[in-house]
């Protein structure tokens, strides 16, 4: 994971420096050209897909026989996973603490970041907030 996300964060800079005009082939698609920026979104789409349910209803970082996959009361449930296998997807390791596969959530944020409302929870920054009425 520490690996991915360095590799989308140096395409993305190089994307700055050398602009659009600079295209590279992406083996995944068939060698079709596409800018470093499309090809850091590719992989940030991907790692977040690890978490997406697929066509058949499976998130591909769950085991198959986890009540997380199918059970209503544990399907809503991350765990987040040390390592991923590479065909599969499926996440191996410890899965009790969130270390680099948190990264995930920046880049889903990152990328439906028009969609994220700012936080106006109980400690935000915002004055109004629930917090001061209790106070």
């Amino acid at each position: 994971m520490p690996t991915n996300y360095s590799l989308i964060q140096a395409l993305e800079r190089f994307h700055r420096f050398l602009g659009p005009g600079f295209r590279v082939p992406v083996p995944c698609l068939g060698g079709e050209v596409l800018t470093l920026g499309e090809a850091a979104g590719l992989i940030a789409r991907r790692l977040g897909d690890l978490y997406r349910r697929d066509s058949a209803g499976r998130v591909p970082a769950l085991r198959a026989d986890s009540p997380f996959q199918q059970d209503p009361d544990w399907e809503e449930l991350a765990h987040f996973y040390e390592y991923f296998h590479a065909e599969t997807g499926q996440g191996l390791g410890a899965a009790h603490q969130t270390g680099w596969t948190g990264l995930i959530a920046n880049l889903v944020m990152r990328r439906y970041r028009r969609d994220v409302t700012s936080w106006s929870g109980p400690d935000s920054a915002d004055g109004d907030s629930r917090v001061h009425e209790l106070a």
